[in-house]
């Protein structure tokens, strides 16, 4: 089991949360968040396995995250790899139930269902069952058991960005500071609303803001009520120490930036 974090109280207290040491709020809903783009590279699988970190350390709330991206990047970030290769996909087709491939990890309250490569088929898949909110049956039903579903999503427009939407409570959508990043997010909005006829909560988040640099500080000036995450070298210390930023440094601006977002993310849940 993990150490303790020292700084947990503190920020917990910043944000009008528990400190993590309880098992969890009792009476709180179940709530889905994706973690979305059109775009690769922005930083989504570190976000999921950040807000997953920060769902159960902070909030106290028992926590799984879901890996729907076949580079399997959130289980790596939590030290897991999947213990078969192909059966991460027929979670959908019935042919396994998902507790049987959800994996512990070392910190209290967070689960992983780690991606394989049966990932990769999962549009034509999905397709092929026509059952256009499957993926929404299933997140309910984990509900059930954790009251936090982090999907970590592939940069896809198809049948399972579709079905993200369907089963997302609130999108998280990670946009570095660039025109295409601006583009790309426009193609989200679309995405989205045309998925779902009452479409949930989108909440773009500026990532890897770094405030030398001139493009990014008219992006910030031009959206300064987005969250945002900074360029930091914490943050790339996610993947090669393979810990949560909160984790391995909890005093750190990067450590801040997600609990506030974690925040922004649970005021979103909280106005449904």
């Amino acid at each position: 089991m993990a150490g303790k974090n020292k700084t947990l109280p503190r920020i917990a207290g910043l944000l009008g949360g528990s400190s993590g040491k309880s098992d969890g709020p009792s009476g709180v809903s179940g709530a889905t968040i994706a973690v979305y783009s059109v775009k690769g590279g922005v930083g989504k699988t570190t976000f999921s396995a950040n807000l997953a970190w920060c769902a159960a350390q902070i909030s106290g709330f028992r926590t799984l995250l879901w890996d729907l991206d076949a580079a399997g990047g959130s289980g790596f970030l939590y030290g897991l790899e999947p213990r078969c290769s192909k059966q991460a996909g027929e979670v959908f087709s019935k042919d396994a139930a998902p507790s049987k491939l959800i994996q512990k990890t070392s910190y209290e309250r967070i689960n992983v269902l780690p991606a394989d490569e049966s990932i990769r088929a999962l549009d034509a898949q999905l397709t092929q069952i026509g059952k256009r909110k499957r993926l929404a049956k299933l997140t309910r039903d984990l509900g059930r058991d954790y009251q936090r579903v982090i999907l970590d999503c592939p940069p896809v427009m198809n049948e399972l960005s579709a079905q993200v939407v369907r089963a997302a409570d609130v999108v998280i959508v990670p946009l570095p500071p660039s025109p295409l990043s601006s583009r790309a997010f426009d193609l989200v909005v679309r995405e989205i609303a045309g998925n779902t006829r009452r479409h949930p909560p989108i909440l773009p988040v500026l990532s890897m803001l770094d405030m030398r640099r001139t493009l990014h500080r008219e992006q910030r000036e031009a959206h300064p009520n987005w969250p945002a995450i900074p360029y930091a070298s914490a943050v790339e210390q996610c993947a090669v120490r393979r810990q949560p930023v909160g984790e391995l440094a909890p005093s750190s601006p990067a450590a801040q930036a997600f609990a506030r977002l974690w925040a922004a993310i649970e005021k979103k849940l909280a106005e449904r």
